[in-house]
């Protein structure tokens, strides 16, 4: 089963011939976009839910990488639907394939080049220099922005 992403649907040209799905967050993104594909696939593709369980998996998956401030919720049911249905995530999403791969999940990219490796973040405020595993709307110490590094 393939779960198709937001991205994969802006680079594709037709619908995969095999049986697919989607979760309606995806729908609604084309349709915030005025995709004119929308129009052309809409009775034909299929949209599920995900499991509550499935995206409580995703999203302790999301925070070990780091990914957790860097995906939509959108994205994070894409995952999550793709755990439900033991499918390959088509997504040309960094952080979804990051996630996809620590968690065992199959993707593929469609327009763009695929991650190498797995890439853990960290985040770090542009004023003050504090560091920290979570995403912030703002540092907790200065209130400056908070800003995505990769871990080393």
């Amino acid at each position: 089963m393939i779960v198709l992403d937001s991205s994969a649907f802006f680079s594709m040209d037709a619908l995969p011939e095999e049986e697919h799905v989607c979760p309606p967050g995806v729908i609604r993104e084309l349709t915030k976009y005025e995709d004119p594909r929308l129009a052309l696939w809409g009775d034909m593709i299929r949209v599920s839910e995900c499991s509550k369980e499935s995206l409580a998996k995703v999203e302790d998956a999301a925070k070990k990488t780091g990914d957790a401030g860097r995906l939509s919720p959108v994205d994070m049911t894409v995952l999550a639907l793709a755990v439900d249905v033991n499918g390959t995530i088509w997504s040309d999403d960094y952080s979804i394939q990051n996630v996809a791969k620590v968690m065992g999940l199959g993707f593929k990219p469609i327009g763009m080049k695929g991650i190498e490796k797995v890439v853990k973040w960290n985040y770090k405020c542009i004023g003050c220099g504090k560091w920290s595993k979570e995403k912030y709307p703002e540092c907790p110490i200065c209130g400056s922005p908070m800003k995505a590094c990769r871990r080393k």
